[in-house]
């Protein structure tokens, strides 16, 4: 008898549906930081939150002047678990006091990265979300199962390159999926 090892999606994008019900997650493209027997937790990396690294930094660092272009540097809702929390994901060759890899990416929490890009030396490519999505144990298999998702490997060209709004329909697109074309309504063959 053979044993069937669980399969985790690590670094693979989660592309909800489009009967996704929950207003945290529609239309909600995810880049899954971790994924194991423990549960998983991820980033929303398609949904601006309205705030500007400017005006983060003036929070962080209220007496220093802040360098115009990072009134341009979106901060993204990243989900509805933690939301006062940052996490920045970049390229693996930069590391700072809190980073993470993530095999082909890293993440890091700690504050230097934001005073690193603003400051122009920090990592070029980068996305900034407070907050994260949490699963807890068997929670995003059985969604999985319930075909509230799509799943895809991970493309770090999509998080960087492609525009916030175009995101969700690359990551499908890479899939061969036009989400235009699927069912709103749920059901199992």
């Amino acid at each position: 008898m053979k044993v069937n090892s669980p399969s985790y999606l690590k670094h693979h994008f989660l592309i909800a549906m489009p009967h996704m019900a929950d207003p945290n997650f529609a239309q909600a493209l995810i880049y899954l930081v971790e994924h194991n027997r423990d549960g998983a937790m991820g980033l929303i990396v398609n949904r601006p939150s309205g705030l500007n690294l400017t005006d983060v930094l003036e929070q962080l660092r209220p007496d220093e002047p802040v360098i115009p272009a990072s009134q341009h540097l979106p901060i993204f809702s990243g989900g509805p678990v933690q939301t006062d929390r940052g996490f920045v994901l970049h390229p693996v060759e930069a590391q700072f006091q809190a980073t993470l890899s993530l095999g082909p990416l890293s993440m890091t929490t700690s504050q230097d990265v934001l005073f690193a890009i603003a400051d122009g030396y920090g990592p070029k490519r980068h996305l900034i979300a407070l907050g994260y999505a949490g699963w807890e144990p068997g929670q995003l298999e059985t969604e999985l199962v319930d075909n509230a998702w799509l799943s895809c490997p991970a493309q770090a060209h999509i998080l960087f390159d492609v525009p916030h709004d175009q995101r969700i329909d690359a990551a499908a697109t890479s899939l061969g999926v036009d989400l235009r074309l699927l069912s709103s309504q749920v059901g199992h063959a």
